[in-house]
């Protein structure tokens, strides 16, 4: 029999009924797209649903927050092309019911490994930044074209297309040529515990300063921390400090810099951390010095936690979350002056933790993992 067609593989699923959900992705590292896919996944195994984590290579960091339900598989594969052959394998072997893969090009990977196998799971991809910016930042044509291409050929035949915000979802769709409705968007969602509490480790770190400002992210050009110590330097201000959470290989040029703005001793960078929530209980300012995003789970994390927030006005994401700078300060990209002068307004404005909690949990909370796992399994939560 002929392979399924587009919107074919899965239409007969049953609502409530428990099933094979597979979840394909590099790694579960800390990233974003990461934190999602764990997010989802445990959703899916608290349902009663059978959940299969597919890696290519390296478990990640964020393996150890998995559902215990939930069964790992490391395809080991050096490359994504290399986990083909073993996706496939897989796909003919455990037969799941549902397939989500998470991350151009393994969205491309998983939707030819499906093709290949000629298989009848229901096929949902999910990209998590805005691709078009990404290219163009790091200065790739190369990339960029190959990503239209194969979104213009592979992306009409998953069932399902997930976008992380509208301008991403926008992005998509001018890439794949696939009408903007083919497309569902949903804000990265977060977990927030059921208390967000500090912890004397949390406290501690802030050496008792009196204006705490924090930012969780990798340790990458795209963040422009730079930016950020740039702007805490303009601040002047002896009781502010800066956590910086989160590791990459702009580490020893931040450092540098902070040694050379003369801040190093209200800097600190702790690394990568597997729970944030007691460090984001512990502050009170968050900021986002992206250059570009696509939809920050640190931002949402943040105002989940209740913190004033001040971020930059990139694409996109960010600007979605805060309703337009209802429930934080936006910034212009690349201004540290304007950066600095938001930061000093947010920490001397009144407050309202509740009401920013509130945003953070409408938009990107239970609500938005509940649609994932209903778009995944096909349960009728598609559409922008």
């Amino acid at each position: 029999s002929p392979p399924p067609g587009p919107g074919t593989s899965g239409a007969a699923m049953v609502e409530g009924a428990a099933r094979r959900v597979a979840f394909f992705l590099p790694s579960l590292g800390g990233g974003g797209a990461e934190r999602v896919a764990l997010a989802t996944a445990n959703h899916l195994a608290g349902r009663g649903h059978e959940v299969d984590m597919l890696l290519t290579e390296g478990k990640g960091e964020l393996v150890a927050l998995l559902d215990p339900s939930v069964r790992v598989i490391e395809l080991e594969a050096s490359r994504l092309l290399v986990a083909v052959p073993p996706l496939v394998r897989y796909l003919r072997q455990a037969r799941p019911d549902a397939l989500q893969a998470l991350m151009w090009p393994a969205t491309i990977i998983a939707i030819l490994a499906h093709r290949l196998a000629r298989s009848r799971a229901r096929l949902s991809v999910s990209d998590h930044t805005h691709y078009s910016q990404h290219f163009r930042h790091i200065g790739d044509p190369r990339q960029l074209a190959a990503f239209r291409w194969t979104a213009r050929l592979f992306y009409p035949r998953a069932d399902a297309r997930i976008a992380c915000s509208a301008a991403a979802a926008a992005d998509l769709a001018d890439a794949s040529r696939l009408p903007l409705g083919a497309f569902t968007v949903i804000h990265s969602p977060v977990s927030p515990p059921p208390a967000v509490a500090s912890t004397p480790e949390a406290e501690a770190i802030w050496a008792g300063a009196r204006r705490r400002i924090i930012t969780v992210g990798s340790m990458s050009p795209v963040k422009n921390h730079a930016l950020l110590l740039r702007a805490v330097a303009r601040l002047d201000d002896k009781d502010a400090r800066l956590v910086l959470l989160g590791d990459g290989p702009e580490r020893a040029r931040l450092t540098a810099l902070a040694d050379a703005l003369g801040i190093a001793d209200r800097l600190v960078m702790p690394g990568f951390v597997l729970d944030p929530w007691p460090f984001l209980a512990s502050a009170q300012l968050f900021v986002l010095s992206s250059s570009y995003e696509g939809s920050p789970v640190a931002l949402a994390e943040a105002m989940a936690a209740g913190l004033r927030v001040v971020s930059t006005d990139c694409v996109s994401g960010p600007a979605e979350l805060l309703d337009g700078g209802r429930f934080g300060r936006l910034v212009p990209c690349g201004d540290e002056a304007a950066l600095a002068e938001a930061m000093a307004a947010a920490f001397a404005a009144p407050h309202d933790s509740a009401a920013i909690r509130q945003r953070a949990l409408s938009i990107a909370g239970p609500g938005a993992i509940a649609r994932y796992g209903k778009v995944i399994l096909g349960e009728g939560a598609e559409g922008t």
